[in-house]
C-alpha cells in the first residue's frame, strides 16, 4: 500500500490549545506518530501526515478528536487511552438513538458500572465489556489472552464493587507461586516475604482501586486475602469472590482443587496467559485443559481476549502483534 499525505489546518489559530494537543516538546504528537505509525510535521496550525492511508486517515481524526478537547490540559494517559480506543472501534448496539456523541463509545456500550475509587473506569474494548457483564452474570469466568489486556485489573474491580455493594463479605485474590528462571529458594525471607513478589500485582490494583488506608483496614478486619494457590487446599470458600491470577501456571491437579473451593454465595474468576507458561515443559496446564473440560458447563464463561484488547502503552499492542506474528512463522516453518 503506497504512503500517503494529508493535510489538516485548526483554524483561527489558538495557540494555547495547539499547546495543549501538541505537548510539551511535542510529546503528545510523538505517541501519535508511534501508535500509529505515521509521520507528523508541523506549522504553526497545520499539520501535515503521511503513512499509509488507512493510518494516516486515522491519525488525522485521532488529531481532530484530540483538538476537540484540548481546550483544557491533554495528560499524557489522556492520549495513550485515547488511541487506545481508536485503534479498537466498537461495534455499537441497537439501543444508541439517545446517546451522548461526546461520551466515550465503550461507555455507550451499557458496560457495568463499578464501585472504585476510578470514577473513570470502563471497559475500553468490546471484549472488556462482555467480561465485565460476564463476571457478572456468571459464578465462574475464565479469562484468558495476553499480558495488558485487563484480566486481572478488572477482575480485581469487579470483586472491589462486590465488596462495596454488599454481594460478599471478603475477597480472596490467589496466585500460583511459579518460578520464572529464578527459584523461591534463593530469595530471601521468610515464606511470606519469599511469595510476596508473586502476590505484588494483586496488591498494587487494590491500592489503585480502593486506596491504600481503605485496603489496609479491610486486610485487617479480614475482608481481603491474598495468598498463594498452595494455602488453598482443604477450604471452602462462603459469600466470597475468588480470583486466581496466572491460572496457566497452575496444574490439572490445583485447577481442579481451586474450582472446588466454591462454597455458597460466591463467585470465581480465573485469568491466564496460555502463551506465557513457566510451568515444566513436560507438566500440562490447568487452565489449558480446564478450557476443554469446562467449556459446555452451563454457569461458566469465557473470555478470550487478543492482542487489540491491550490497554497498556499504545506500544504494547504493536509489541504483542509482533510476538504473535513471530510466533505463526516460526509454526509455519
Amino acid at each position: 500500500m503506497k504512503p500517503i499525505t494529508l493535510e489538516i489546518s485548526f483554524t483561527p489559530a489558538d495557540n494555547q490549545r495547539l499547546a495543549n494537543l501538541c505537548g510539551a516538546l511535542d510529546e503528545n504528537l510523538k505517541q501519535v506518530e508511534n501508535a500509529l505509525d505515521v509521520t507528523i510535521s508541523r506549522r504553526g496550525e497545520h499539520f501535515s501526515l503521511s503513512g499509509k492511508a488507512g493510518q494516516t486517515e486515522l491519525a488525522a481524526q485521532v488529531l481532530r478528536n484530540f483538538y476537540n478537547q484540548s481546550h483544557h490540559y491533554l495528560s499524557l494517559e489522556q492520549i495513550q487511552l485515547g488511541l487506545i480506543e481508536a485503534l479498537n472501534p466498537h461495534h455499537t448496539s441497537n439501543n444508541t438513538d439517545n446517546r451522548n456523541d461526546t461520551e466515550p463509545v465503550a461507555k455507550q456500550l451499557a458496560a457495568p458500572a463499578l464501585l472504585t475509587r476510578r470514577s473513570n473506569l470502563y471497559g475500553r474494548t468490546p471484549r472488556q465489556i462482555q467480561y465485565l457483564q460476564q463476571i457478572q452474570e456468571h459464578d465462574i469466568t475464565f479469562a484468558i489472552g495476553p499480558a495488558g489486556t485487563g484480566k486481572t485489573y478488572l477482575a480485581v474491580a469487579s470483586a472491589v464493587d462486590a465488596l462495596e455493594r454488599g454481594l460478599v463479605s471478603r475477597l480472596i485474590l490467589v496466585r500460583p507461586a511459579v518460578e520464572a528462571g529464578e527459584r523461591l529458594g534463593f530469595l530471601p525471607g521468610d515464606m511470606t516475604q519469599k511469595v510476596d513478589p508473586y502476590l505484588r500485582p494483586l496488591y498494587d490494583a487494590l491500592y489503585d482501586l480502593m486506596g491504600f488506608d481503605k485496603t489496609s483496614k479491610q486486610f485487617e478486619r479480614n475482608a481481603i486475602e491474598v495468598a498463594p494457590l498452595a494455602f488453598m487446599r482443604g477450604r471452602t470458600l462462603n459469600q466470597s469472590f475468588i480470583i486466581l491470577d496466572e491460572a496457566q501456571n497452575t496444574t490439572p491437579e490445583q485447577m481442579k482443587m481451586f474450582l472446588t473451593r466454591m462454597g455458597l454465595g460466591s463467585k470465581a474468576v480465573i485469568t491466564g496467559d496460555v502463551t506465557q507458561i513457566d510451568l515444566p515443559k513436560q507438566q500440562k496446564s490447568g487452565l489449558v485443559e480446564a478450557q476443554h473440560i469446562l467449556q459446555e458447563i452451563r454457569g461458566i464463561a469465557f473470555t478470550r481476549f487478543l492482542s487489540e484488547d491491550v490497554v497498556r502503552h499504545p506500544l504494547v499492542q504493536r509489541i504483542v502483534h509482533a510476538y504473535e506474528r513471530h510466533d505463526k512463522q516460526q509454526r509455519e516453518s
